[in-house]
């Protein structure tokens, strides 16, 4: 991938600023996306490791990105990741540590916290500290639940989530939990189905949110039928969250109690959770937080989150969100135009989902995924409701476009990558036509660079 120009001004001269960079295609070189954290003391003090590193770069440099739950940072939020907050131990929350010398720890935590809420108007409290959504989601349980308790969350298997309650997770060993489901003909959730269910196992808490589903989620209602049978609601936005901040998708608040999200995905921020509460859970999110599961917060990451959560108040984030769904849109199209079937028929927010059954009946979500990834261009297996194949192979394939559009591609490249995905699959894993489709998928990486 050779060398082009580089937008002068773009980021200042410490290439920290950020501004404008979400929404715009960028122009620079391959080693950009490692500026500050592929240097010399890496290599002469571990080859394996920055070899290793290396090949990560380059591999998503010259892949394409559409795993849902993935995406490209700033510069400025890698930096801040990578920072010597790394160091510090900082046990408690501003103004109350178990150590001494966190001063500087407080004020990016503060920060985090300060941002956070203006990003979710509505919201009392912010806790930041979670290392993850799963995280997130296990302290929102011990506020609420006791051991044996009744949830009431959708389903794995028609698009929710391990910590949803999936029988190998630690939410499935520790709660007495009630799946709803998508109906069988509309593949939404139906709300009365839902209402119903709830009146009839009286749960404690009720999970709204999803991992796969690719419609728009009625807090309202989840929110009514919480209060119509006494259980507390709790909305995991973790993929969509990016959306709700800047109201591209209803909020859950006020609607739920509790409100979790990773950092990562659509907030384009480091790995990592967010819980969001009133005023009268406050101090129980956070004693469960810590020290109830967990101990020192990674500083570096909260560093990090305050960056992202910076970025995302920002009015080009809103543009970028608003990309994000044009291109799902488009992208979602020209597969419909290619033969494929969509669960939902379609799509409203930055992810789909791919009934391979619909034209390659024979083709397992195991099969395409492999496929494609040879070819340069990165999905996921995924099961669709009412999927009679196992979930090691499935019948279907998640696909989301957040990355692609922080590389600065729009509705036309969108149409050509179902193109390319479409020449995979249909080849049945033909080798010439991998080989022809990775050189495509190179060619179009190359002006697509990802942004620093």
């Amino acid at each position: 991938m050779g060398a082009v120009a580089r937008r002068a001004g773009r980021f200042g001269v410490d290439g920290v600023g950020a501004v404008g960079w979400a929404n715009q295609p960028f122009c620079g070189r391959v080693e950009d996306m490692s500026a500050g954290i592929l240097s010399r003391p890496l290599f002469e003090s571990d080859a394996a490791v920055a070899a290793a590193l290396r090949a990560e770069i380059d591999r998503q440099q010259s892949t394409l990105e559409l795993i849902a739950s993935e995406n490209h940072t700033s510069l400025a939020v890698r930096q801040a990741s990578g920072s010597v907050f790394a160091h510090k131990y900082a046990e408690g929350y501003p103004g109350k540590r178990y150590y001494g010398g966190c001063v500087n720890m407080d004020t990016v935590e503060s920060l985090a916290i300060e941002r956070a809420l203006k990003l979710f108007p509505g919201a009392a409290h912010a806790n930041v500290q979670p290392h993850s959504g799963a995280q997130a989601n296990t302290a929102v349980y011990l506020v609420v639940l006791q051991p044996g308790d009744t949830v009431l969350s959708l389903d794995l298997a028609h698009g929710g989530h391990l910590t949803h309650g999936m029988k190998l997770n630690f939410s499935g060993a520790t709660y007495k939990i009630v799946h709803y489901g998508v109906d069988r003909q509309t593949e939404r959730c139906d709300m009365a189905a839902i209402r119903r269910l709830a009146q009839e196992c009286k749960p404690k808490l009720i999970i709204c949110g999803a991992s796969a589903y690719p419609r728009t989620i009625d807090f309202a209602a989840f929110g009514e039928i919480a209060r119509e049978c006494g259980a507390r609601l709790m909305a995991d936005i973790a993929h969509i969250a990016g959306m709700v901040a800047v109201g591209l998708h209803p909020s859950p608040l006020p609607h739920a109690d509790f409100v979790t999200t990773t950092t990562h995905k659509t907030l384009r921020g480091p790995r990592g959770g967010l819980i969001l509460c009133g005023e009268a859970d406050a101090k129980l999110v956070d004693r469960w937080v810590f020290p109830g599961t967990q101990g020192g917060p990674h500083m570096h990451t909260i560093a990090a989150k305050a960056v992202a959560f910076g970025e995302a108040l920002r009015p080009e984030f809103r543009s970028y969100q608003q990309q994000t769904l044009d291109n799902a849109q488009a992208l979602a199209a020209a597969l419909q135009q290619r033969g494929y079937r969509l669960v939902s028929g379609g799509t409203d927010n930055h992810l789909m989902l791919v009934d391979l059954r619909s034209n390659h009946p024979n083709v397992t979500g195991k099969d395409a995924e492999g496929w494609l990834e040879q070819a340069g261009i990165i999905v996921n297996k995924n099961m669709i409701p009412f999927d009679e194949r196992k979930p090691v192979h499935t019948s279907g394939l998640r696909i989301g476009t957040p990355a692609l559009t922080s590389r600065g591609m729009k509705a036309l490249e969108m149409t050509r990558v179902a193109e390319l995905i479409h020449e995979v699959i249909g080849s049945g894993g033909d080798a010439g036509t991998i080989e022809r489709v990775r050189a495509r998928v190179r060619e179009l990486c190359a002006r697509f660079v990802i942004p620093d």
